[in-house]
């Protein structure tokens, strides 16, 4: 999200960028990014210390992933289960729905961009990164927040290969 915003007020208020952008929000949001993202790991943890295993305790995932983790014990998740899609709803879906918000207004700035060569350059490095942002959210979001009747394992390690490994690799890509 903090890069998002960003690229946005790089685009859309681009007089007024490092006046909006001082080293104290930079430092904000990825100060208040990164304690949020423990808050919510702490609580996945604390979550998951009180649950039972019994049986079969070979996930079968590529990496130790909350939902097969999930599938795995005995006793009541329904807390946990809750707790992921608040969590998906508030980390996954909220971003996904500002930055494509951000990227009408981004195409609203381009459009009134004079020169057709400009306008075709600010297309193209959008185009590569709101693909990407496309790939890395509906992966994620079918993997957490589309019903457990929808997906199967298969889907499940298919579309965390996408969102770990794949849309990180793109990000040179992006950048350049």
């Amino acid at each position: 999200p903090a890069l998002e915003y960003d690229r946005f007020l790089a685009i859309c208020h681009p007089l007024h960028y490092t006046t909006i952008m001082s080293p104290q929000l930079c430092g904000l949001l990825a100060g208040g990014l990164w304690m949020l993202s423990c808050f919510i790991s702490l609580t996945h943890i604390l979550l998951m210390a009180r649950l039972v295993f019994c049986g079969n305790n070979k996930i079968p995932h590529y990496f130790c992933d909350l939902t097969p983790l999930l599938r795995l014990s005995c006793t009541d998740t329904s807390v946990n289960k809750i707790f992921v899609l608040i969590v998906a709803g508030m980390v996954i879906a909220t971003p996904f729905i500002c930055i494509l918000a951000s990227y009408v207004r981004i195409i609203v700035a381009i459009m009134k961009v004079p020169s057709a060569g400009g306008r075709k350059k600010a297309f193209s490095t959008c185009s590569s990164h709101l693909s990407v942002v496309a790939l890395f959210y509906g992966t994620t979001i079918g993997v957490y927040l589309c019903p457990s009747s929808v997906r199967t394992a298969v889907k499940e390690k298919a579309s965390a290969v996408m969102y770990t490994a794949v849309t990180p690799m793109l990000n040179p890509f992006i950048c350049s």
